[in-house]
């Protein structure tokens, strides 16, 4: 099972939806690697996500 996430930064931007729920591709030196809503997969530093299921 993957773990799943929700952004919780305070940054508005159009690559993450805030009222969605992320799955976790991987974790990159500590990162975590998202599809993002323009399709395109990102690196994105953990304290700005919530872990809502792992």
């Amino acid at each position: 099972m993957a773990m799943k996430v929700k952004y919780i930064g305070s940054y508005d931007t159009p690559a993450i939806d805030k009222t969605k729920i992320y799955e976790v591709i991987s974790i990159e030196r500590n990162w975590y690697r998202i599809m993002t809503e323009l399709d395109e997969d990102y690196l994105f530093p953990p304290n700005l996500f919530e872990i809502v299921e792992k």
